[in-house]
């Protein structure tokens, strides 16, 4: 996620062809928080004709050299086939280049795995989407509904998120029988403690039943016109119709941080003050930046509310704009991705002056995952029904 929150593109060795083309027309979604309203990743997309053989990577790359054209900042969803991960690092070199060559850091992407596969490659489909997460990809699986997925495979694979089918979505509200099927979905992905992406929301209708089933993130048609781009910023998401309280609730004692992940722009430890400011300007929904070491470390968390008090005062933006982002940045408040979200609450509240700020969620050796938001803890909280 180009002036920009990313390091500068170095030089590329990429190939010249269709995804270097300037020519080359990107369509661009915004991926929208439902809870809070905020557009948390942008989905790139081309057109582009001649994307290579079945399983390539054309227009994936494609669409990664359009984001960066588009100067895209926040996190950048991609789809990808599953016969390119199947084919192992080798067929994967293409994207990995591409992130190279746009200044892309690999935590801040999401790889939809999406499309048919047979069988006999299901060990090999598993053992590359562990090879992109050990790069720092976060990987998701799409198609889920109406794809020739096994259910169990999304357990084996431990995605970041589960993304529904546009066809399942184009049908919950008027197919009582699809609509179990997109329900059962988000039932799993919570036991999972995985999200739930809906794609195609073109109606309330659709909108009331992935609330209803706890889906926090979407996009689609009602949420944002057809030709958005990511420096529109903020999208249309319609109050959701109060419920009834039901007759009886079940109550939820211990969700882990993982249900609340969001993912984090990041920057390296040697990013100025000014690439920082370049970050936050994109998108107002941004409410931290997260400096990392080389291994994908969190080393520092700059709030956004301090920074830009620091940078906008007297003199602010001649004394820190050259000068090293980490010397405005705070102590990064880790959690493990295993920590209930009440713990993570207790966290927050350690520390009477930074509350409210994000949270930096790490794997086990110690890797930034992404960020959760404290209001999202809270409200979590204060939905769940007391115990009885």
């Amino acid at each position: 996620m180009p002036s920009s929150p990313f390091p500068p593109p170095r030089h590329s060795s990429f190939p010249p062809g269709p995804p270097q083309d300037e020519d080359v027309h990107g369509s661009f979604l915004p991926i929208v928080d439902l809870d809070s309203g905020g557009v948390i990743a942008v989905e790139a997309t081309t057109g582009t004709p001649g994307g290579g053989p079945p399983g390539g990577l054309g227009t994936t790359v494609a669409a990664a050299h359009a984001a960066a054209r588009e100067q895209a900042r926040l996190p950048l969803v991609l789809t990808v086939p599953t016969g390119a991960v199947i084919g192992g690092s080798g067929a994967m070199a293409p994207l990995h280049e591409a992130m190279r060559a746009t200044g892309r850091r690999p935590r801040e992407v999401i790889l939809v795995i999406s499309g048919d596969f047979d069988a006999r490659d299901r060990r090999a489909l598993l053992v590359g989407m562990d090879g992109l997460r050990t790069i720092g990809y976060l990987v998701a699986v799409g198609g889920i509904g109406t794809a020739h997925l096994p259910l169990d495979l999304i357990a084996d694979a431990s995605p970041y998120a589960a993304v529904l089918s546009a066809e399942l979505v184009e049908r919950i509200a008027r197919d009582v029988r699809r609509g179990a099927v997109g329900e059962a979905v988000a039932h799993l992905a919570k036991g999972l403690g995985i999200h739930v992406l809906a794609p195609g929301v073109r109606d309330e209708a659709q909108l009331a039943a992935l609330r209803r089933w706890g889906i926090r993130l979407a996009q689609g048609p009602l949420l944002a016109p057809p030709d958005w781009r990511p420096s529109h910023g903020r999208v249309h998401v319609p109050l959701p119709v109060p419920a009834a309280e039901p007759a009886s609730g079940v109550v939820d004692l211990g969700p882990r941080v993982l249900e609340f992940l969001l993912p984090a722009v990041t920057l390296g430890t040697d990013a100025t003050a000014q690439d920082v400011v370049d970050a936050l300007g994109g998108e107002p929904s941004i409410t931290s930046v997260i400096l990392v070491d080389e291994y994908q470390r969190p080393v520092g968390s700059v709030d956004r509310g301090r920074f830009l008090l620091s940078i906008s005062g007297p003199y602010g933006h001649a004394l820190h704009a050259r000068r090293p982002a980490r010397r405005l940045a705070d102590p990064p408040r880790i959690v493990p991705k295993t920590t209930p979200a009440i713990a993570a609450m207790r966290v927050a509240g350690k520390d009477g002056i930074r509350v409210y700020d994000d949270l930096v969620v790490v794997d086990e050796v110690g890797r930034c995952m992404g960020v959760l938001h404290v209001s999202d803890l809270i409200r979590h909280v204060a939905a769940t029904p007391p115990p009885r």
